[in-house]
């Protein structure tokens, strides 16, 4: 999945495409494709790389037509190959497709296609659409493609086209963007913005379950089951850098708000249909009895990733019951690490990529351990090295400062949890189906906290004014502050510190002051009073207080603290998911007050490729 653009009409098709494409190379990508109706038929030309590597394969040799469909992808199922690459055809040549988002049940479907004679040469689950749309065209396209969509289930965001209708362009959205571009004469479909911005300023934004069919005459709109809609017509007067970000101010905030979407793809066919368990036996190669004989884990990571790390310990073991222990990576080889046949290590990257993590996954290896790899870019070095991968779906994730790809570690710690459970039987099927049904409320929940997002902006303003301040919290809630303060101190470089709420009282009470900062993260029940009594030693020594806690407690913790933040409530253990979505905005809100550039902070990079 990564970037969409689709023309029809009388223009250089191919220059188009590559031009829309080009446009959408910030989302981050390892290939990319162009199909192009030509004299000799429907013709394709995909490589891994940049774009400029499909331009030299075009080179000498446009695609000459007036339809066509292009495609960056960031990879999901299966490495970065050219054969991964889309779009994506099926036996005959005759359909072609470009896709973003998931099949969840395309094994399923591949295995009854290739009982009918398909044969598949890719490891996507992008390649099953365009035979799926094969086997079912039965003279009309549109029909064809409404009962393949029928019969998928996930998300997706299609462009089809085939050389049975050359006239036709059919684009289709479920549960990932996509909009139509209307000009004179010329038509686009495209998975944001700026791919057709430089071409046309109307379009159409589809919603889940809208279809259209593109010619170079204009533009039909129907619902999946071929009943014609109507929708208003947007005018777009934003330029091609806020178009990039859709609107928003920086990338970081885009991708704060991006979060319930990187939520729903992580579960997304991860979760049994009946909602009772997790099964990622189709990813995860771990036989039964294999996790079963698990003594212990090591999570091992770096940065905001170890963060995530921390939490994945509370999870792991208070759902399957496995001691865990969490390492930073630039420390677990110098420590000797104890290893065993039984010991699963785990290591966790956003990039794949991160040298010192990269340096721990091999030290652990050479011991003898299995090793799971938790990363969001499938064709990386972790993934590749790796025993097994568990991939978060966040999406390209373009600011420095993590935000979508660390919260997606968390679900996918949840999920990971909830999979070792089921195999070791240490929750029961009522409680395997609170913790999922818990689960799959935190998209919604998180955008009624994104809601609320004026009143962050207030608090971080006038913290903006400190040179220091501390995060405070107990259990998971301990390690959700430390995320806060490292996210505050990468992009507003105000100096800040996190503690474990009991440890105040052993030195770090010396630091508080009259008006110092101090957010107290307040979310465990079973920690409530503690983390009150907290509360009250450091107020009780000048410190201004804003507490982040659950809905419902808000009225109790407002007697002694100055400021309160609630957030939905959830289970215990499922809580970061959501308390860290304020303190990521304090931080953005607060770099932005002091003028930095919240995307790019000073001396940092987004992957770490040196110790």
């Amino acid at each position: 999945m990564c970037g969409i653009v689709g023309y029809i009409g009388n223009g250089n098709t191919q220059e188009i495409l590559l031009s829309g494409l080009k446009k959408l190379e910030y989302r981050g990508y390892d290939s990319a494709g162009i199909a192009v109706f030509t004299q000799q038929g429907l013709e394709v030309k995909k490589a891994k790389g940049r774009i400029a590597n499909l331009e030299e394969r075009l080179d000498g040799a446009p695609l000459q037509g007036n339809a066509g469909i292009g495609h960056t992808r960031w990879a999901t199922h299966g490495k970065p190959s050219d054969v991964n690459s889309h779009p994506h055809t099926d036996n005959s040549h005759q359909f072609s497709v470009v896709h973003n988002g998931i099949i969840e049940n395309y094994l399923d479907l591949k295995e009854e296609l290739i009982a009918k004679g398909h044969v598949f040469v890719s490891e996507t689950d992008t390649e099953v659409v365009s035979h799926l749309i094969a086997d079912e065209y039965k003279g009309d396209i549109v029909e064809a493609v409404q009962r393949a969509t029928k019969r998928m289930r996930g998300a997706y965001a299609l462009g089809v086209l085939t050389s049975h209708e050359p006239n036709k362009l059919v684009a289709v959205r479920y549960a990932s963007p996509l909009i139509i571009g209307v000009g004179e004469g010329e038509n686009f479909i495209g998975s944001d913005i700026p791919a057709i911005l430089e071409y046309t300023r109307n379009v159409y934004i589809l919603d889940d379950g809208d279809m259209a069919v593109l010619t170079t005459d204009g533009v039909e709109l129907f619902n999946l089951s071929g009943e014609s809609i109507s929708k208003n017509m947007v005018h777009i007067d934003w330029d091609l850098v806020t178009a990039e970000k859709a609107g928003f101010d920086h990338f970081m905030l885009k991708e704060i708000y991006e979060q319930p979407k990187a939520y729903r793809e992580t579960m997304l066919g991860r979760i049994a249909e009946d909602g009772q368990s997790v099964n990622l036996s189709k990813e995860i190669e771990m036989s039964d009895d294999y996790v079963k004989s698990i003594s212990k884990i090591h999570i091992v990571a770096c940065g905001t990733a170890y963060h995530a790390g921390l939490v994945g310990k509370t999870v792991i073991e208070s759902l399957a019951r496995i001691p865990v222990e969490t390492d930073v990576a630039s420390e677990y080889r110098y420590r000797s690490p104890i290893i065993t046949p039984d010991t699963l290590v785990i290591v966790v990257s956003q990039s794949g990529e991160t040298a010192d993590t990269l340096a721990a996954m091999r030290e652990a290896q050479r011991n003898g351990a299995r090793v799971l790899a938790v990363t969001n870019v499938v064709g990386s070095s972790v993934a590749r090295e790796a025993n097994d991968v568990l991939v978060t779906w966040a999406g390209p994730e373009i600011a420095v400062a993590s935000t979508k790809a660390y919260s997606s570690q968390l679900i996918a710690f949840y999920l990971l949890g909830l999979h070792l459970a089921r195999v070791r039987g240490t929750q029961t099927t009522e409680q395997m189906t609170e913790i999922i049904h818990a689960l799959t409320a935190l998209p919604e929940q998180v955008e009624s906290i994104l809601e609320q997002a004026a009143v962050l902006k207030q608090v971080a303003e006038s913290m903006s004014h400190h040179q220091s301040l501390f995060f405070i919290g107990r259990g998971v809630d301990y390690a959700v502050a430390q995320e806060g303060s490292l996210k505050l101190k990468e992009i507003s470089y105000i100096h800040s510190e996190a503690y474990a709420a009991g440890e105040l009282k052993h030195g770090t009470l010396a630091l508080i002051e009259d008006g110092i900062p101090v957010i107290a993260l307040i979310s465990q029940e079973d920690l409530y009073e503690k983390t009150l009594s907290n509360i009250k030693e450091v107020k009780a020594r000048g410190a201004h207080v804003l507490a982040v806690t659950n809905q419902g407690f808000e009225a109790e913790v407002a007697k002694s603290v100055d400021e309160v933040f609630s957030i939905p409530k959830t289970l215990p253990v499922l809580t970061p998911a959501l308390s860290v979505v304020p303190l990521q905005l304090i931080s953005y809100y607060a770099s932005l007050a002091l003028g930095h550039d919240v995307d790019k902070p000073r001396n940092l990079a987004k992957s770490v490729t040196v110790e």
